[in-house]
């Protein structure tokens, strides 16, 4: 019984994000959901690896820290960040309709790259594995009026560059180049083998 509990342990998702939740269920191990409050500011000259891993890292300790640690409560904490990147310029979710249509305007006809960094960190004894994935994202050239009937949907003022690839932001999008949950917000495989790390086995 005692083997069958540590290989299946519960992971605690430190995000709200729908997108995140449907993505780690498929990974199917037992999951709770309990959202980070930490600070999402980060220094201006930290580069996007820096950036993804950094705060990916600080949600999941963030989580972690309110758990009864040594405890042998064998859970794994698993925070996760996504930015979007053109040219070197970080985006982030818009602060609103006009800083979304901005965006897309810049993304429009070009390739950019979604990083998302996912750190896990078990309860019992703070160990802790952080990586990251890239994604090349091409989008299709924009007319003036996709990207406001788009914004208007109100999809992208939550998303990081102002779109979904998963939702209606999928019109958008001409090719990707890397893993598409990447882009979703949670690289699965990358977690898969990040688990593999604390023997947690998944098909």
């Amino acid at each position: 019984m005692s083997s069958a509990i540590s290989n299946n342990p519960t992971l605690v998702l430190a995000s709200s994000s729908p997108r995140r939740r449907e993505l780690i269920s498929l990974l199917g191990l037992p999951v709770r959901i309990v959202p980070s409050n930490a600070d999402e500011h980060t220094p201006e000259d930290w580069t996007p690896d820096q950036i993804v891993e950094g705060l990916a890292l600080r949600k999941a300790s963030a989580v972690k820290n309110e758990m009864m640690s040594g405890n042998g409560d064998s859970s794994i904490v698993v925070g996760s960040d996504t930015i979007v990147v053109l040219n070197g310029e970080v985006m982030g979710k818009p602060r609103d309709e006009q800083d979304a249509k901005d965006m897309l305007h810049r993304l429009s006809g070009n390739v950019h790259e979604v990083y998302t960094g996912v750190s896990c960190i078990r309860v019992s004894d703070s160990k802790t594995v952080t990586a990251h994935r890239v994604t090349k994202v091409k989008m299709r050239a924009l007319t003036e009026g996709q990207i406001s009937r788009y914004v208007a949907t109100g999809e992208p003022m939550d998303k990081a560059g102002a779109y979904g690839i998963q939702e209606i932001g999928a019109l958008l999008v001409e090719s990707i180049e890397g893993c598409y949950f990447n882009v979703v917000g949670l690289p699965v495989s990358l977690l898969a083998l990040q688990l593999e790390q604390f023997d947690v086995t998944v098909p």
